[in-house]
């Protein structure tokens, strides 16, 4: 998908359907653009029937791409009793155009609002504005891709362009939320109210589960209200910190060496409260401490970080959002082979999860245990193997 800044909007023209003259374009920016004979070929799908009235229309030919929203006003006060108008966006026909759709539609609605309370566009002296307000919205939007035009003195529109993302990832009760950017100069006040109640306790050790319980909010909500930081950018998801984690450097940690910005943005976030900030040197060897077979327990009794004024819990965060090291997940497997000699309850909770598909985290945070009391019952079970991955 192409981004805004390779879609420029070409023109933005005003059509409307004259009692003798018919469909024609009143205003254009930049003038001229669009030629009769170019509106001749479109114009029954810019001035259109009324089952078409309040769709989103879009048009390939002769080189442009043209979206509207036709509208129909309809009133005996109107010649043939209805305002038929459409305001329209053209690109060129390679442009990638749904970021703009919304706007389309919006701009539609505006004008629907402002003729129903004043008659703006019915009133010869209002319309004759449009010039001016088609000029700024067009340059606004391409220059900064969202604009704040003044209709009258008693309206504004506000526009932005909102490109479409990738799905975000399904947020599950074992996901810890984490904040991209510092968490006190975030503004939610643009927020939803459930939003807004929960990022109190989005800290990136907090899991969604643990959210929902003390922020009191049912867990659905929680996941939804996360899942929709996530697609802003606001957040990301990481793993649960434990001391029994196990974590490994990636590729990505030569970019630590290499970029002098990440190594300060890393040194500073690092730091324990209230000590002076760490060398870099130190922070590298630590990063490179970590390994397939060492505990984060047993890699702060080898390595001491705080003895380098390093926080290890920030540490490990920081390397986890930054992709610098990745977390080693436990999967229980059980083998065809042997019987639970367990409850009939444990059965029917536990064993379903041993497929290798389920890690340590999900099944604690489904199932209701701890860590360590999962890892007694798979040890004390000689059917079940663990995949690290």
């Amino acid at each position: 998908m192409g981004t805004v800044k390779d879609n420029k909007i070409k023109c933005i023209f005003f059509s409307e359907f004259h009692p003798t003259a018919g469909p024609k374009i009143s205003y254009q920016d930049p003038e001229d653009y669009m030629s009769k004979e170019l509106f001749d070929i479109v114009h029954v799908y810019i001035i259109t029937k009324p089952q078409l009235h309040n769709k989103l229309i879009t048009v390939n030919t002769l080189g442009n791409k043209i979206i509207g929203c036709p509208v129909g006003i309809e009133n005996a006060k109107y010649s043939r009793n209805a305002l038929l108008f459409n305001l329209c966006f053209v690109f060129d026909a390679s442009a990638t155009t749904h970021p703009y759709e919304s706007i389309v539609k919006k701009l539609a609605s505006h004008l629907i609002n402002l003729e129903l309370e004043s008659g703006f566009l019915s009133n010869e002296e209002s319309k004759s504005t449009l010039p001016t307000f088609l000029s700024q919205l067009r340059g606004q939007l391409n220059t900064y891709g969202k604009c704040s035009v003044p209709v009258n003195d008693a309206n504004i529109i506000h526009l932005k362009i909102v490109t479409t993302g990738n799905e975000p990832p399904m947020v599950l009760e074992h996901h810890v939320p984490m904040f991209l950017e510092d968490k006190c100069t975030f503004n939610s006040r643009y927020l939803d109210l459930t939003t807004q109640q929960i990022i109190p306790y989005i800290d990136g050790f907090n899991h969604v589960q643990r959210i929902a319980v003390e922020a009191g909010v049912h867990m659905n909500l929680v996941s939804m209200c996360i899942q929709n930081l996530v697609y802003l950018g606001v957040v990301t998801l990481v793993p649960i910190f434990q001391y029994s984690n196990v974590y490994a450097p990636t590729p990505d940690i030569n970019k630590l060496m290499d970029d002098r910005q990440l190594q300060k943005e890393c040194i500073k976030y690092i730091a324990k409260t209230g000590s002076e900030l760490p060398k870099f040197r130190a922070v590298f060897k630590l990063y490179c401490g970590l390994g397939p077979s060492i505990s984060v327990s047993d890699f702060c009794a080898r390595h001491n970080p705080q003895s380098y004024d390093v926080d290890e819990r920030k540490l490990i965060q920081f390397g986890v959002m930054r992709g610098l090291i990745r977390r080693l997940q436990k999967y229980p497997i059980r083998l065809l082979s042997g019987t639970y000699r367990e409850g009939v309850s444990s059965k029917k909770t536990l064993k379903s999860y041993f497929r290798g598909d389920h890690n340590y985290d999900e099944i604690c945070c489904k199932v209701g245990i701890t860590h360590q009391e999962l890892e007694e019952k798979i040890e004390n079970d000689p059917y079940v193997v663990i995949c690290w991955k």
